[in-house]
């Protein structure tokens, strides 16, 4: 089994205090950012994934999200790049790129150069992104899938095509050859990180892209979405395998369950009730109303699913303390035995050779974070690399 650590960089102090009527005010002034935090905050990451490096994970995940405390990787690409001079053989995952809102022959280039910078190590994660980043960038977000797919078909030919022109409804280029091209060939791998509309799981299977189901949401969703994914790659010819698939996955060692909430608790609650749809909304009937989800975008949901699928903010900004002891009981939280036996059994249940592991949710303090890096690596990570996932059961069960 691969192990990446997934980091979303969130700026390095808490702004609870800041909250006005349970909810972080949007747009979040800038008198409220410090610099010094973020410039800490930014070499105590770089450290964190040198220490990954050196310890052996197989890769780190960055992510791309705009004006809020949520995560500092406005530009995922230049801290790849910064993490490519730092380190040796770390996977260098983007998980990614939002393709709508940006120029996609400039995302070509810069990925490019990427994959050449770190020795063929980029896999390049594609995606559409979540709304508020729409109204940063000022995209409607009905035209958020058409942007996606013209973008994804521009970056895919410009790597692989020698000269290529293409005009399209939203960009179009003259005979263009791309310089530098990407080490990897044809292309680096792409991957797909999947909320829940239909469309999306569609778009992975019709083009035979590795997805992350759910993004750490209900095990019944999660399944919901491998086994439509499935049924998909077969309607498109291709047969799923354990590479097809990676788990987002929370964890933490401690001591004892109840020393892990008790560390992890407040940093979680922080993550969920403040970090998690500040200036953004999650529910699927509003992204319907937007026109960002079609009205049809979970009806290969079974029903037991549908209220996970809905995404209601009332689920993250409401929870509380007894909440997360709850959850907890069924999270790899724990003892290195226990988090070990978690990770195994859902990548084992989902059939997945790859969980991306979210060691930092909600600012821990850096020696927080650097200690969780170390203590996993020694207690749990081999038990993980030395595990191999034999089958996709979900798989066997749509076949048959």
């Amino acid at each position: 089994m691969k192990v990446f650590v997934f980091d979303l960089l969130a700026y390095g102090e808490q702004l609870e205090h800041l909250k006005i009527d349970n909810e972080l005010p949007y747009p979040l002034s800038n008198q409220y950012f410090r610099p010094e935090v973020a410039a800490r905050t930014y070499a105590e990451h770089l450290e964190a994934w040198e220490e990954l490096d050196r310890l052996g994970y197989d890769g780190v995940g960055f992510n791309e999200h705009h004006c809020s405390p949520y995560g500092l990787m406005n530009s995922p690409n230049l801290l790849a790049a910064a993490a490519a001079q730092r380190t040796k053989n770390l996977k260098l995952l983007i998980y990614g790129n939002l393709l709508p809102l940006h120029e996609p022959l400039r995302l070509a280039e810069e990925l490019a150069m990427l994959d050449c910078m770190s020795n063929g190590r980029l896999i390049s994660g594609f995606a559409r992104g979540i709304p508020r980043e729409y109204q940063v960038h000022n995209v409607p977000l009905a035209q958020s899938r058409a942007r996606f797919e013209e973008a994804f078909d521009i970056i895919t030919r410009a790597w692989t095509e020698e000269i290529f022109s293409y005009d399209g409804v939203f960009w179009s280029y003259k005979d263009v050859a791309l310089w530098p091209r990407p080490l990897q060939r044809p292309r680096p791998p792409i991957w797909m990180p999947i909320v829940g509309s239909k469309e999306s799981i569609e778009f992975a299977a019709r083009h035979n892209l590795p997805i992350t189901p759910g993004l750490g949401r209900s095990q019944g969703l999660c399944d919901d979405i491998i086994r439509y994914y499935a049924r998909c790659l077969t309607q498109s010819g291709h047969r799923i395998t354990l590479d097809h698939l990676s788990l987002g996955i929370s964890a933490y060692v401690a001591d004892s369950k109840a020393g892990a909430v008790r560390e992890m608790g407040p940093h979680h609650l922080y993550f969920n009730r403040t970090l998690f749809s500040h200036g953004n909304f999650t529910e699927t009937e509003r992204q319907r109303e937007t026109g960002y989800a079609s009205p049809g975008s979970t009806d290969y949901v079974s029903p037991e699913n549908l209220r996970a699928a809905q995404f209601a903010r009332d689920d993250f900004r409401g929870l509380t303390m007894a909440d997360v002891e709850r959850q907890a009981e069924h999270m790899p939280w724990g003892t290195s035995d226990e988090v070990a036996r978690r990770i195994i059994d859902a990548a084992d249940s989902a059939g997945a050779n790859t969980v991306q592991v979210s060691l930092n949710r909600g600012v821990l303090p850096h020696e927080m974070f650097m200690e969780q890096i170390r203590r996993f690596a020694a207690e749990v990570l081999p038990a993980l690399q030395s595990h191999r996932v034999e089958r996709v059961p979900i798989a066997e069960e749509v076949a048959a």
